[in-house]
């Protein structure tokens, strides 16, 4: 077995699904910012549908923000698992090795966390703004009850 190609694909399958996850919940921050930007309440006469339309892809920016962390910690206990598997099949063991595989492992957690807190942060920001709009829709239909 190539422990040393085993090693490359872990770490880079990891950083690459992370930097996925990344880039889709920026794009989607993106573009839920810009679409709530266009919309006009007015033109919403049901709850449920305004509802629907702001809530779009609001989970999806929340489940890779509540994932991440756990997808770094899959690539920091493959990371480990290697090392340990590459110490027990050579009988040179090397200190600085070891380190260095190590902390490379450790890095696909950072990875994750840098991933995760700012999905978070995002999903938190538009939940906020969620919670505007439709308050904002709320007392525009209770003014014009009230016409």
């Amino acid at each position: 077995m190539n422990v040393a190609l085993l090693k490359d694909f872990v770490d880079f399958g990891t950083i690459g699904v992370l930097g996925l996850m990344s880039f889709l919940s920026v794009w989607f921050y993106i573009e839920r910012l810009l679409f709530y930007s266009k919309l006009d309440i007015t033109k919403y006469k049901n709850k449920q549908k305004l509802e629907i339309d702001i809530t779009k892809h609001i989970s999806i920016i929340s489940s890779f923000g509540a994932n991440a962390p756990y997808i770094g910690l899959l690539g920091t206990v493959f990371g480990i698992i290697i090392t340990f598997y590459t110490m027990g099949h050579t009988a040179n063991i090397d200190v600085k090795t070891i380190m260095s595989s190590l902390a490379l492992a450790l890095k696909a957690t950072a990875m994750g966390l840098i991933v995760a807190i700012p999905s978070m942060m995002f999903y938190n920001h538009l939940a906020r703004k969620i919670e505007v709009i439709i308050a904002q829709w709320e007392m525009l239909m209770e003014e014009s009850n009230e016409s």
